[in-house]
């Protein structure tokens, strides 16, 4: 139609054109940036803020340390592979932990669905163990099993089972009983409907259970590396930080916290993919 609003619009369009008239340019905003840009130009203010008052105020090198320190002595431990053999280990304990962790996790929870016992079973332990620190069990952890990597194997995925086994749970229990009725007149039962029905309806929980877990179960190793030191001969980030704090290396310090802070974003950009080519992509959750 003529007097629609797009046809009208593309006419004035027309008629300022062939008058000459240019259209406004768009205004450069902060709003209207890429989000890693407004996240860069956000850093980029921080750490300058932070240069400023390290060289105003006279900060003492052994309380505050400047950027450029920082990124000198990260530059440095990394060339001399302290921070990459630091950081294989903690990763490597993490993961396994994590591993452990989320398996019993799951089997908790699968548990918990098709029996009463299971989910009592899930309800005592939770209510019990889920507002215990994993760290305050690593003494006990220390007795078991000696001063191995395997007692802060052992509390990572203490840490890390409940947070897996409650969304996986809460995940199942939304599954609709129209498609789990559907599905056992199809045949499947047990495993088969676990794995073909209830894991892919209950998968935003899921994910959601995993990157709880990681953030505990990362927590928790660094907290364990700190009060363990180095299991055997070998330590990670923690013992890497607290090593630091023995020889008063302050830029040290910041460098093993600036380390864990990126590896903690990077693991979060790599949730963020799965979930956008997983439920974002099936339609079950709305993108960020």
């Amino acid at each position: 139609m003529r007097g629609s609003p797009d046809v009208v619009q593309r006419e004035l369009r027309i008629d300022k054109q062939a008058r000459g008239v240019r259209p406004a340019a768009r205004t450069l905003r902060y709003s209207t940036l890429p989000t890693a840009v407004r996240y860069g130009l956000t850093l980029l203010v921080m750490l300058a803020i932070w240069q400023a008052y390290v060289t105003i105020a006279h900060v003492s090198p052994l309380l505050v340390v400047a950027p450029a320190a920082v990124l000198q002595s990260v530059w440095k431990d990394l060339i001399d592979g302290q921070i990459p053999a630091a950081t294989a280990i903690t990763l490597r304990t993490l993961l396994i932990g994590i591993g452990f962790g989320a398996t019993l996790g799951f089997v908790f929870a699968s548990f918990a669905v098709f029996s009463i016992v299971g989910r009592d079973v899930l309800a005592v332990l939770t209510a019990v163990l889920n507002p215990l620190p994993a760290i305050a069990i690593l003494p006990l952890a220390m007795i078991w099993f000696g001063l191995t990597p395997t007692s802060i194997v052992f509390v990572v995925a203490l840490a890390t089972i409940w947070p897996v086994a409650i969304n996986v749970d809460a995940g199942f229990r939304t599954v609709s009983p129209t498609l789990q009725m559907v599905a056992r007149n199809l045949g499947l039962r047990g495993p088969r409907l676990v794995l073909d029905v209830l894991i892919p309806a209950a998968m935003p929980h899921m994910l959601t259970g995993l990157k709880t877990a990681w953030a505990f179960g990362w927590r928790t190793v660094v907290a364990a590396e700190l009060v363990f030191g180095a299991a055997g001969s070998a330590g990670g980030l923690g013992w890497y930080i607290n090593n630091a704090r023995y020889y008063l290396l302050t830029a040290q310090i910041f460098g093993g916290l600036l380390v864990i802070s990126i590896l903690g974003i990077l693991v979060e950009s790599l949730f963020g993919i799965v979930e956008r080519r997983t439920i974002v992509k099936w339609g079950m959750t709305r993108a960020k």
